[in-house]
C-alpha cells in the first residue's frame, strides 16, 4: 500500500490568516512500507473563479431545433508559490523507509489578497497542496484549504459611524377617495457592523390611512454579483436572505413602535477588495405589507460589513420619540474602510509560536485594546468540494471535501456593553482559546510553552 496516512497542520488553530501574514506548518506522511520518490512538492495558490452554464434553443440550417449549452467562466490568479520540501525536479530517486516523516514549510502571503469567499456561482479560495513526486508512477496529492482575510476596518470610515433614518410614506386611494398617509420610519444607530454583532433597529409605523398593514418585515440581505468574461461578458446577481424579523399587524388609524435586533452570522466582508469578478454588499430591506390589493411600502438601508468593529459603538439608549439626528449614507467602493489596512505588527509569525489571525487585525489586537478578541467562525455556506481542474479523483482532501471559510466574529453579548467591559463569556472563550493555542504550540515545539 505504501502511503498509510498524511496530515497537513498549520500554526493557526482556525487555519485563518490575514493578508500579509506568514503561513507556517508541517506535513506528516506515514508509510507502512518503504516508498520510492523523486521528491515532495508543496504548492500554495490563491485564485478566484466564477462559472455557470446557459442553455438556449437554436435552429440549424435545415430548420431543426436543438439545444446549445455554453459554459461561461471568469478567473483571477492572485499568487502561486511552489517549492520542494525534499528532493528536486531532476533529483535521483530515493527511498523513504516505513514510518512517520515530517517536513516543515512556510509561505509569506501577499498583502493585497482579497478575503476568502464561497458562493453558488463563484469563489475566492486559498489552498496548500503537497505532492509525492513518484518516478514512473502517478503522483499522490494531498490538498487543504485555508482562510485569508483582507481587513476592513470600520473605524477608518467616518460615514458608517453616523445614524441612518429611512423615512417612507404612501397614500392609498379607495373607491376614488384618498386616505391619510401610511408612514414608516426605520432608524439604525450606525451602518457599520461585523459578524457576531446585532443590528439595533427602531421601527415606527403611523398608519393614518384607511388600509390595514398586515405585517412589517425587516430583512438583512447579502447582495451578490458574479462576473464572467469568457466567452462573453455577463453578470449574474443574487439577493440572499440572511436574517428576517416580522412584526404587526397595524390596523388602520393606529400607530406602533418596535425595537428589534438583527443578529449577524459569520459572513464575508463587504466589497471583496482586490477581487474583480465577485461583488459582495449588504442592506436591510424594510417592507410594510398592505392588506387587500394595495401595493406594499418598502425601502432599504445600506450596511457595511467589516472585519474590525467600531470601537465607539455601543447599544442605543431606550427608545424615545426624539431619535438622534441622522444623515443618509451611501456606501461606495471609495470608502476608506474598503481599502486594505496596514499591518499593526510585522507580517511574520509571533515569537510565541501561535501564528495567523488571532485578533481583529493583522498580528495582534494592540490597535484596539478595548475590543474583546474575536472568534473565527465558519460561514453557513459550504463549497461542495475544493477539488479543481488540476486535481484527480485520487487527490486526498484534508479536513473533508466540503469547505467553509472562517471570519472574525464578535461575541454577540459584547455589543450590549460599554467599551472596555469584558463579559464573562468572552473571558471564558479567551481562556479556551489560550488552552487551544498552548496545545498547538506544544505540538510545534515552541519555547513559549512552560
Amino acid at each position: 500500500m505504501g502511503l498509510k496516512d498524511c496530515t497537513i497542520e498549520l500554526d493557526n488553530p482556525y487555519n485563518t490568516y490575514y493578508a500579509g501574514q506568514t503561513v507556517n506548518g508541517r506535513v506528516t506522511f506515514t508509510f507502512d512500507s518503504p516508498k520510492k520518490i523523486r521528491g515532495i512538492v508543496i504548492k500554495f495558490a490563491g485564485e478566484a473563479e466564477t462559472k455557470w452554464s446557459e442553455t438556449e434553443t437554436k435552429t440549424d440550417p435545415n430548420g431543426k431545433q436543438y439545444e446549445s449549452t455554453t459554459n461561461l467562466t471568469g478567473q483571477e490568479e492572485y499568487f502561486q508559490i511552489q517549492y520542494y520540501l525534499l528532493g528536486g525536479k531532476n533529483a535521483a530517486e530515493s527511498e523513504l523507509p516505513a514510518g512517520m516523516h515530517t517536513y516543515p514549510f512556510t509561505c509569506a502571503l501577499p498583502p493585497t489578497l482579497p478575503s476568502s469567499f464561497e458562493g453558488e456561482w463563484g469563489f475566492v479560495r486559498y489552498t496548500v497542496k503537497v505532492t509525492l513526486d513518484r518516478p514512473w508512477k502517478f503522483d499522490q496529492d494531498i490538498k487543504m484549504a485555508f482562510t485569508v482575510i483582507s481587513p476592513v476596518d470600520l473605524n477608518l470610515n467616518p460615514r458608517v459611524k453616523d445614524p441612518f433614518k429611512l423615512e417612507l410614506e404612501k397614500k392609498f386611494c379607495c373607491f376614488c377617495c384618498a386616505s391619510g398617509p401610511l408612514s414608516l420610519i426605520v432608524h439604525v444607530p450606525v451602518t457599520g457592523f461585523v459578524s457576531g454583532q446585532s443590528v439595533p433597529v427602531t421601527i415606527e409605523c403611523d398608519n393614518a390611512s384607511n388600509v390595514g398593514v398586515e405585517k412589517i418585515t425587516i430583512n438583512l440581505r447579502k447582495l451578490l454579483a458574479f462576473h464572467v468574461h469568457t466567452p462573453r461578458r455577463e453578470t449574474k446577481r443574487k439577493k440572499e436572505l440572511v436574517t428576517t424579523i416580522s412584526m404587526g399587524p397595524v390596523e388602520a388609524g393606529n400607530s406602533q413602535t418596535w425595537q428589534q435586533f438583527l443578529q449577524i452570522p459569520p459572513l464575508p466582508p463587504s466589497n471583496l477588495v482586490n477581487c474583480g469578478i465577485i461583488d459582495v454588499d449588504y442592506d436591510i430591506k424594510v417592507v410594510a405589507e398592505a392588506s387587500g390589493m394595495h401595493a406594499n411600502l418598502d425601502g432599504n438601508i445600506p450596511i457595511v460589513l467589516g472585519t474590525v468593529p467600531l470601537e465607539s459603538f455601543q447599544a442605543p439608549p431606550p427608545y424615545t420619540d426624539n431619535p438622534p439626528v441622522s444623515s443618509d449614507i451611501i456606501a461606495t467602493e471609495t470608502d476608506p474602510s474598503m481599502l486594505p489596512t496596514q499591518p499593526v505588527s510585522p507580517a511574520s509569525p509571533p515569537s510565541n509560536g501561535a501564528g495567523g489571525a488571532l485578533g481583529w487585525n493583522v498580528g495582534d489586537n494592540k490597535a484596539y485594546p478595548n475590543i474583546p478578541p474575536p472568534t473565527f467562525a465558519e460561514t453557513s455556506y459550504k463549497a461542495p468540494t475544493i477539488s479543481g481542474k488540476n486535481d484527480s479523483e485520487f487527490t486526498r482532501i484534508v479536513g473533508g471535501i466540503e469547505y467553509a471559510p472562517r471570519y472574525p466574529t464578535s461575541n454577540s453579548t459584547s455589543v450590549l456593553m460599554a467599551a472596555g467591559d469584558v463579559p464573562i463569556c468572552a473571558i471564558a472563550a479567551s481562556v479556551m482559546r489560550w488552552h487551544e493555542l498552548r496545545s498547538r504550540c506544544v505540538r510545534f515545539g515552541s519555547p513559549w510553552v512552560m
